[in-house]
């Protein structure tokens, strides 16, 4: 995931968090105070859970080459 992209989800979250608050209390303030805390929460949560992934991690029998370069996916 990119820098980016994740800014992009964390806002939008943050935006339906802020949404809804407005909406249900109908004070602006208090709906610009609950984006801002949603959006570094979810911004924070994310980042976390993405660096404990390890994308190129390779599992045991996974084929790691690409169709046309001359390997062959192992038999199973």
């Amino acid at each position: 995931m990119r820098p980016v992209e994740l800014i992009g989800f964390s806002g939008l979250l943050a935006v339906f968090v802020g949404l809804v608050v407005w909406m249900t209390t109908r004070d602006v303030l208090l709906g610009v105070i609950f984006f801002g805390i949603a959006f570094i929460a979810i911004l924070v949560t994310v980042a976390m859970l993405l660096l404990a992934v390890k994308p190129n991690q390779k599992m045991d029998g996974e084929w790691t080459g690409e169709p046309g370069d001359g390997t062959t996916p192992p038999n199973d």
